[in-house]
């Protein structure tokens, strides 16, 4: 038996689903039915900085002025280095570290693409996810650690709603920041919308052709049931259960308004 060979997939593994809690920062899931009206506030975050971006450099249908945000890029900044000066800890309930990281997501993917401006594609750059662009303290995380690190263990997948790839498949990026006293209204809207987008989805009772991001974190959608009882809760068109699902080929195209 190759014992390296083992010992190496095992440190993979384990690296790619345990290693973010190892970090120090909290894990906590989702109840059902979680609002902010039944958290307890424990910490004020000051997302203004971002909202005023967003408002001033982001359309309501989701698609990005690049430009825009380059030349304010110092404000944009300022705002992710504010997010990595203030380091989650265990006292923070779920609405604000959902907040948070989505909008650590967020902030830092507009970032990235402001600091390669112009480009075709996120995937025109180098290793967009996996490499550590990211700074929480004195820790350096990628965007693929901050999702599938931390955002996907809270056991919310509405969460793939709220974050945005930069690209033109992707839920849309919302104008409104994430706080811990919206963050569950928002993203329950933005899961209706993205649902029921004739761009991003084709529902129909019996052939529904459904985003990618349906079949690449299907696990995440099925854990109290079937995927199209998932799909069902929001949509304005039901599917079939017996309905066969096809999938849309994503678009990596650059979402941007220009």
């Amino acid at each position: 038996m190759n014992y390296s060979k083992y010992a190496l997939t095992l440190f993979i593994v384990l690296t790619t689903y345990s290693c973010f809690s190892a970090k120090g920062l909290p894990i906590k899931e989702v109840k059902e039915n979680t609002t902010s009206k039944t958290q307890t506030e424990t910490t004020t975050l000051d997302h203004s900085a971002w909202n005023t971006l967003l408002q001033k450099y982001v359309a309501d249908h989701g698609n990005v002025d690049y430009k825009g945000f380059k030349t304010e890029s110092k404000k944009l900044n300022d705002y992710v280095d504010y997010l990595a000066s203030k380091v989650p800890s265990e006292d923070w309930n779920i609405n604000e570290q959902l907040a948070y990281f989505i909008n650590v997501y967020n902030a830092n993917t507009i970032k990235l693409i402001v600091e390669n401006y112009p480009l075709k594609s996120i995937k025109d750059i180098s290793n967009p996810w996996m490499k550590n662009r990211i700074k929480i303290g004195n820790k350096d995380y990628s965007l693929a650690d901050i999702e599938n690190g931390i955002l996907r263990k809270m056991n919310e997948p509405k969460i793939h709603f709220a974050i945005n790839c930069a690209s033109y498949s992707c839920p849309k990026l919302l104008n409104t920041a994430y706080t811990s006293e919206n963050v569950q209204e928002l993203m329950e809207k933005a899961t209706k919308e993205f649902i029921n987008n004739s761009e991003k989805n084709k529902l129909s009772v019996n052939n529904p052709k459904l985003s990618e991001i349906f079949k690449w974190y299907k696990s995440d959608f099925t854990e109290n049931g079937s995927l199209i009882d998932y799909i069902n809760q929001y949509a304005e068109t039901p599917i079939s259960t017996e309905a066969k699902i096809d999938y849309i080929e994503y678009n990596w195209d650059l979402n941007d308004k220009n």
